[in-house]
């Protein structure tokens, strides 16, 4: 999948654990891990807005597109 997700390295830059930010942004550790391991098919606003602001970032600091 061309589309990359990088909450990982936000999180890093954040120093914010998992576990934080998945209760930040009202969503389950479990659905975190799916966004963060690249597995999620598609990614809801509220939630994309959620992270953004609980990682104090924009969309393209956590999306990323690459070639296949």
């Amino acid at each position: 999948m061309p589309i990359v997700v990088n909450i990982d390295v936000m999180m890093a830059k954040r120093k914010m654990s998992a576990g934080e930010l998945a209760e930040r942004i009202g969503i389950t550790p479990a659905n975190l891990s799916i966004l963060k391991n690249n597995k999620a098919k598609a990614i809801r606003f509220t939630t994309l807005e959620a992270l953004c602001k609980a990682l104090d970032c924009k969309p393209g600091d956590i999306l990323d597109f690459e070639e296949d």
